[in-house]
């Protein structure tokens, strides 16, 4: 393997100093204490607002907003990333993946850090049409994740698309930002109308969602220039991605937000390493693409009817090897481990046995996880990343190559 470059030890270093500067001065908890008053006296102030904007519920709204907000989810665009491979279009894909990835990881980090509530139900009418809004309800509030994903993956795809289009002119341009900002304002006022957003939710995911998009225009070419022909990419990523499950702050209460940044993180590890290993063969540019000659609907309707299963067997095979392989691991390395999903039987075993007073940990890793205040590191989060990971190699690896052999 060769030496990492300067800028990716540095970013890992970085990273490292974080944890360690976080956790030592309790920076998490400052910025609480800074943010979160002026947050929940936004969120009270805002509640007669969305009464009246619920004034106007009927069914047909309730069907539509609702509809809109899983068609702009997290379970919605990962489900679509497949399609965006195995139609041609490589590029979009992955750069829809890491800045949804990117997205995903900072409007979590912001919501646990504020750890500000949602609007109090009653007296607003929450509508959770479906699990994942359920799941959504269990986060706090600020910014609005469907908010800021829909700025930046809207905004991402208008600019792509205008970028390629050789015969597009000043009037393609006027329609297309109409269309993202009145898909925008929909899902805007959709999240206020089911009641799982203030108007101050709104808002914190317009303004981060813009910052984050000017950002990723300024970078994207270099990320995928990166990801495509650099130096150290899987080793590099694979260390990234490990420690990002570290930098994460802890929220005031325990919330889903941490488990759907580490599920992507893990599709983002997946689609790095695998589209860095296979690039030359099933991801550059001259494949072919959908509703052409050489890929038609039929091709594409075969590639969806042998990927679809394919790569749900994947996730079930991580999840499965990564349940075994994980424990073992752990007690090879003298790792203190829990669960409390996956495993339940390690809470009552030796593997997850905590620190006494004065008792002294025998391990240089077991002397870590207590300098971190952690009495045992939770397996679940473990087998979730690589679960994920295994679901989005296999996308851009194992599922590109049974095509090939397939001749679809």
């Amino acid at each position: 393997m060769d030496s990492l470059t300067f800028w990716q030890g540095a970013t890992l270093s970085g990273i490292l100093l974080w944890i360690f500067l976080s956790s030592r001065l309790n920076l998490t908890q400052k910025i609480r204490s800074l943010t979160q008053p002026f947050v929940v006296q936004h969120v009270i102030a805002g509640t007669p607002l969305i009464l009246r904007i619920q004034k106007y519920h009927n069914r047909f709204l309730d069907a539509f907003f609702s509809g809109l907000s899983c068609g702009v989810s997290v379970p919605f665009y990962t489900a679509f990333l497949p399609f965006l491979f195995w139609s041609g279009h490589g590029k979009l894909a992955r750069q829809m993946t890491m800045l949804m990835a990117f997205c995903d990881y900072t409007g979590n980090c912001i919501k646990d850090v504020v750890s500000a509530p949602r609007p109090s139900s009653p007296p607003v009418r929450r509508i959770t049409a479906t699990k994942d809004e359920e799941d959504n309800a269990m986060e706090y509030g600020l910014p609005s994740s469907h908010t800021l994903n829909t700025v930046c993956l809207s905004g991402y795809l208008l600019h792509y698309v205008l970028a390629y289009n050789e015969h597009g002119g000043t009037l393609q341009e006027i329609a297309g930002l109409a269309i993202v900002c009145l898909l925008v304002g929909l899902i805007a006022i959709g999240r206020v109308y089911l009641g799982m957003h203030s108007p101050v939710d709104i808002i914190g995911g317009l303004v981060f969602g813009l910052i984050i998009l000017a950002f990723w225009l300024r970078v994207h070419i270099q990320v995928d220039e990166f990801i495509i022909g650099g130096k150290n990419v899987t080793y590099f990523w694979v260390a990234f991605s490990f420690l990002l499950l570290f930098a994460y702050p802890t929220p005031e209460s325990p919330t889903p937000s941490f488990e759907f940044h580490t599920a992507f993180n893990g599709v983002a590890l997946g689609i790095v390493s695998g589209v860095q290993q296979t690039y030359h063969q099933f991801h550059h540019e001259a494949v072919p693409k959908i509703f052409t000659p050489q890929l038609t609907m039929a091709a594409f309707a075969g590639r969806m009817l042998v990927g679809i299963p394919t790569i749900l067997m994947a996730k079930f095979c991580s999840k499965a090897l990564a349940k075994r392989i994980l424990p073992v691991v752990s007690n090879t390395l003298g790792i203190p481990i829990r669960s409390n999903s996956y495993i339940p039987a390690l809470n009552a075993s030796v593997t997850s046995k905590k620190f006494d007073d004065g008792e002294q940990p025998s391990s240089y890793l077991q002397k870590v996880f207590s300098y971190m205040n952690q009495s045992s590191l939770d397996v679940d989060t473990g087998i979730r990343f690589l679960q994920y990971a295994g679901l989005a190699w296999s996308v851009v690896d194992l599922v590109p190559l049974i095509f090939s052999y397939l001749r679809l």
